[in-house]
């Protein structure tokens, strides 16, 4: 899964802040954050990714960080505050640069903010169908 051959990595450095594409190339996001479940008889194991505003303003911190998280919510179509959770089965490969997906970016719903700023700022502009 990735192209470093030790068994200690540091996941944050690791993953943090990599642009996210989906298996057709497209960039799709960020992670934001990373998940991680209490493994079964050993230390944590990390599970998911986290993307999107709900994922990145609690690591930000502060009153920006709080700012952040507030619009995110306030973007969500549903009243889930949950960030976008990508299994980690769904990712195929991790570099020092990105990360790619094994599945298109609409299966994981990473375009909801940008679906959101189409659907409710750029399509009331009159004229913006053209």
């Amino acid at each position: 899964m990735t192209e470093w051959a030790t068994d200690v990595v540091d996941v944050n450095d690791l993953l943090l802040d990599r642009q996210i594409f989906d298996s057709e190339g497209v960039p799709v996001g960020k992670v934001d954050e990373i998940e991680f479940s209490e493994g079964p008889e050993g230390p944590p194991v990390l599970t998911a990714l986290l993307c999107g505003p709900t994922a990145l303003g609690p690591r930000i911190g502060g009153p920006l960080g709080l700012l952040w998280y507030s619009v995110g919510r306030r973007m969500r179509e549903d009243a889930n505050p949950q960030p976008t959770r990508i299994p980690l089965h769904l990712v195929r490969t991790i570099s020092r640069t990105e990360v790619t997906l094994a599945v298109p970016g609409e299966e994981v719903e990473l375009n909801r903010m940008s679906n959101w700023t189409r659907d409710k700022v750029i399509g009331r502009i009159p004229g913006a169908e053209r």
